[in-house]
Parts: C-alpha cells; structure tokens; sequence
C-alpha cells in the first residue's frame, strides 16, 4: 500500500485470473494447495479470497467467520475485540484459564459457546446479557457450585437453549438444579455427571422424569421403556436424601508389606512378633 493508505494497482495482465488461482488451490503440487485435512471452513475461506478478495481485505474479514476454535492457549480474558466478528455463531474456548467471562464481549449471533475446562465460578457476568439465539453452552469441568449459581440457569437467561453441559462441577441440590433446569423448554441435551448430586440412588430417573422433553441424559439416550419406568418419580421428592452411599472395594496395594507372608514362629519362641495395620482414607 501507498503512504496514503490506498491499494496499488496490479500492472495490468499481471493479475491471475480466479480461474488460474482455484487451479493452485486443487493442485496438489501447488505450494498453496489445500492440506488433506482442510476443513469446509478453511476452504470456503480460500475460494472466497479468490473469488471475491474484497471480502477478506482489511477489516472485511471479520464477517467472514462463523467459527472460532482457540483450544488450550492459556487464554485468561475474552475482551471486546471479539465483537468485530459480527457473524459469529461457534465459540470454543476449552482448556483455557478463563474465570469470568462478559456478555457484553460476546457477538449477539453466538448459537454455541464452549467453556469446558476452564475455571468459571460465576455465571453473573456471562448472564448480565448472554447471546440470546445460543442453542448450546458447556460448562464441565469448571468451579461451579449450587445454589448460588442455580438461578442463571432459566429460561430468562436461555430461552433457546437446547444443549447444556455441567459435568464435573459441584452442583449439590439435585431438587433445587432441577427446578430451575424444568424452565428451559427446548434443552433436549443435559450432561450433570460428576457433581456430587449424581450419587444420589435415584438419580437418573428422577432427572428424566423432572424433564420430560429431555432426549439424552449424560451422553445416554432415554428410551420410552426408561422412561415409563421411571414415571411418577418427580412427584416423590421425599426419596431424594441428603446423603449417598459410595461402595468402594481395594483390589491390589503395592509399595507395603504383606500381613499374611509374615514368618511363622515356632511354638515358645521368644522372638518378637510384627504386626501390620493400615488405614486408608478418601476425600469427597
């Protein structure tokens, strides 16, 4: 570009033409040839570099994606440069380091915004104004804990949520969570494994009978024989106890000596006697 800010002409009859450039594209002996693992995406981006290159010049290329994938890269912030790209509609954001995240930093188009593996404790900031077309939103595997956060998980955060992740948090009150989850009519989709409510006995069959238009349950599908077995339960609170029964069996220790190989001693001897006795212990 000139110092005026203006793009050079191409001499003329130097310019390929996009016919030329798609072929470089498909050969696979070209140097810009498209890797075999190239996603639609990918590809849809380089034909439209070459096939209407104004839309992919300066800011233009924002309106371009649909999709955002940055997995792993330690991000800790999600600030307000997202909002130039205005047709968004998938965010993955997994295994990063993110603790809060805003809605007002978030493109109004999102239909999917994945969070797991990060450390969100607090959904007060995602739900001051969450994307209101979000169709899916995972959470597993944050710092989530019932009841404090119980509340933004409604219909008036979420009214076309149909897909919800919150496994491996520390959702407690599975009555409470219910409650609130019953709102959502379109969720279709719920992952609630790894939170402490999952152990209690009746579970599973008091969820699927809370939710009658949930179609898979921690990644399960709910058939009819399931849930006419289960129906009725959701009227019986009272089986829902604060407490569960975790059976636990040690099949092998290594590293400590064996009680049982200790010597036999012989009748009268004086010898001293070695005893063992070990103590284990789980955290929950």
């Amino acid at each position: 570009a000139d110092p005026a800010g203006q793009e050079e002409a191409a001499p003329l009859g130097l310019e390929e033409s996009p016919e030329a450039l798609m072929e470089l594209l498909s050969d696979r002996r070209s140097p810009w040839a498209l890797p075999s693992d190239c996603s639609p995406r990918d590809q849809r981006l380089r034909e439209t570099a070459v096939l209407t290159p104004k839309l992919v010049r300066g800011s233009n290329v924002f309106q371009v994606f649909r999709s955002l994938r940055i997995v792993g890269k330690g991000v800790e912030e999600v600030d307000k440069g997202l909002l130039q790209l205005q047709q968004l509609e998938e965010l993955i954001l997994s295994a990063n380091h993110i603790s809060v995240i805003t809605s007002d930093n978030l493109p109004r188009t999102l239909k999917v915004l994945e969070l797991c593996c990060n450390a969100v404790a607090d959904l007060q900031d995602l739900c001051a104004q969450p994307p209101p077309e979000l169709r899916h939103l995972g959470l597993g595997y944050n710092r989530l804990r019932g009841p404090s956060q119980d509340k933004y998980l409604t219909a008036h955060f979420w009214p076309n949520l149909v897909s919800l992740d919150l496994s491996f948090n520390n959702f407690t009150n599975l009555l409470e969570l219910v409650s609130q989850l019953s709102s959502l009519q379109k969720l279709r989709v719920l992952v609630l494994q790894g939170n402490p409510l999952a152990l209690v006995p009746p579970y599973r069959g008091f969820v699927i009978d809370s939710l009658p238009k949930l179609s898979i349950l921690d990644d399960i599908h709910i058939e009819p024989d399931e849930r006419h077995q289960f129906h009725g339960l959701a009227r019986q609170p009272e089986l829902i106890r604060r407490g569960a029964r975790v059976v636990v069996s040690i099949g092998e220790m290594k590293g400590v000596p064996d009680p049982s190989s200790r010597q036999q001693l012989e009748v009268g001897s004086k010898a001293p006697v070695i005893t063992y006795s070990y103590c284990v212990t789980y955290e929950f």
